[in-house]
């Protein structure tokens, strides 16, 4: 399962690790979000120990949301060395999610 993160472990969790992080911005009221969870806990599972990949809910946590321009969701964002390098807004096919994570490994 990815990683449930918020706005008080966002920061040690996303930006301060030493692996490619990928971030699921949901809601629970969300249906496209409901299509990409089931994808993005089974990047989860395939790529433990190699990246991490968590999940942040909008609704309880809009800090990091707002400041990195979340306007849509699902919105998955890719983080290497605390930068954004990868934003895919919408639903996308399992291989998207894989390979933005493939280039940084």
């Amino acid at each position: 399962m990815a990683l449930e993160i918020t706005d008080a472990t966002f920061e040690e969790a996303v930006l301060n690790s030493d692996k490619p992080v990928m971030v699921d911005f949901w809601a629970a009221w969300c249906g496209p979000c409901r299509m990409v969870g089931p994808i993005i806990d089974e990047i989860s599972t395939e790529y433990d120990g190699k990246a991490v990949v968590g999940k942040v809910d909008v609704d309880a946590n809009q800090e990091f949301a707002a400041k990195y321009g979340v306007r849509n969701i699902p919105t998955v964002l890719v983080f290497q060395n605390g930068e954004v390098v990868g934003r895919q807004v919408g639903v996308a096919p399992k291989n998207a999610y894989a390979e933005a994570l493939d280039a940084l490994l």
